[in-house]
């Protein structure tokens, strides 16, 4: 296997592998390049986010800053949106379905490490994500390598999600739990 393959298959594998470093470095200069744009250029954004991510770049709005590992191990459904300063840090797939939202400064993580020193000085691994339909994600939450959130459900600000999160239910805080269902026509006040 290739140390990108074991990667995707979340087994150790070197970072510092020539086919990772260079994929790396396509993302960080595509990242630069969505960072520098202005809010009028639109058609450039998406331009750059569909060679950027592996899929879903056509109709994602993302507001830059964003950061990424890869870029194309993200796939998107329709209509995901990115508040300014999102990081995806992407060694594994991270799947989002449609009309999903991240509030700004959202971290979602596969990226991991061994326990052990000696094996973390050359080697990592990783775990994918998996985020379901109409999610909404508050500032700053922080969802860790192999968690899995619902669909129609939303994560409070701050939050840590370590673990998985059903769908249709109000999650939050450190590590992530849920703290309620989510009814079907709720004003804006429940949550």
């Amino acid at each position: 296997m290739t140390e990108r393959e074991k990667m995707l298959a979340g087994e150790l594998y070197d970072p510092s592998d020539r086919e990772l470093v260079r994929l790396r470095a396509r993302a960080r200069d595509l990242c630069l390049d969505l960072n520098a744009s202005r809010a009028t250029e639109q058609k450039l954004r998406q331009l750059i986010l569909q060679e950027l991510l592996g899929s879903g770049g056509e109709s994602v709005n993302v507001q830059p800053p964003f950061h990424c590992d890869y870029g194309v191990h993200i796939h998107l459904g329709d209509k995901v949106y990115f508040n300014f300063n999102c990081i995806v840090l992407d060694v594994c797939e991270v799947r989002i379905g449609d009309f999903t939202m991240f509030g700004p400064a959202v971290q979602i993580y596969t990226a991991t490490h061994p326990m052990d020193a000696q094996e973390r000085r050359g080697k990592e691994f990783g775990k994918p994500v998996f985020i379901g339909s109409d999610v909404w994600v508050g500032g700053g939450a922080i969802i860790c390598p192999g968690a899995t959130i619902g669909s129609r459900s939303v994560i409070g600000a701050g939050s840590v999600v370590t673990k998985d999160i059903p769908e249709g239910v109000f999650a939050a805080g450190n590590p992530c739990r849920v703290v309620r269902k989510i009814g079907e026509h709720e004003d804006r006040e429940s949550l």
